[in-house]
């Protein structure tokens, strides 16, 4: 069964950092383009970053650039999300998902396996 879970939500103060985990069972990530999206409640999906399967292209959104960092250990089968400096807005669920598209960051149409998520919330 191809599966992807995320790990590694809490909840954290302003200004902190949390460190997301993506884990694939089932299937190998290094053929694929991963990305996080996240959600927060009354509101649509938004992409936060992605990164193509060489590691060679990465993408993120304006809303988290210069405070998260994507990253990938194909070896170890895991994708990471390290997000920063922290900010109440970035309160959501976070969700990875892969993409058979490996090459490029694609749309959210171009992703085929999503994990459950995993809740971040940010407050004082």
């Amino acid at each position: 069964q191809l599966q992807l879970v995320e790990s590694g939500g809490g909840l954290v103060q302003p200004g902190g950092s949390l460190r997301l985990s993506c884990a694939a069972s089932g299937f190998t990530l290094d053929y694929y383009a991963i990305g996080w999206f996240r959600q927060a409640p009354g509101k649509e999906y938004e992409r936060v970053s992605c990164i193509t399967r060489s590691g060679g292209i990465t993408y993120y959104a304006d809303s988290v650039k210069g405070r998260f960092t994507i990253s990938r250990d194909n070896f170890k089968n895991m994708v990471y999300l390290q997000m920063n400096s922290l900010k109440p807005e970035d309160t959501a669920v976070y969700y990875c998902a892969a993409s058979s598209v490996p090459t490029m960051c694609g749309s959210i149409r171009s992703y085929d396996y999503w994990g459950q998520g995993t809740q971040v919330t940010v407050s004082s």
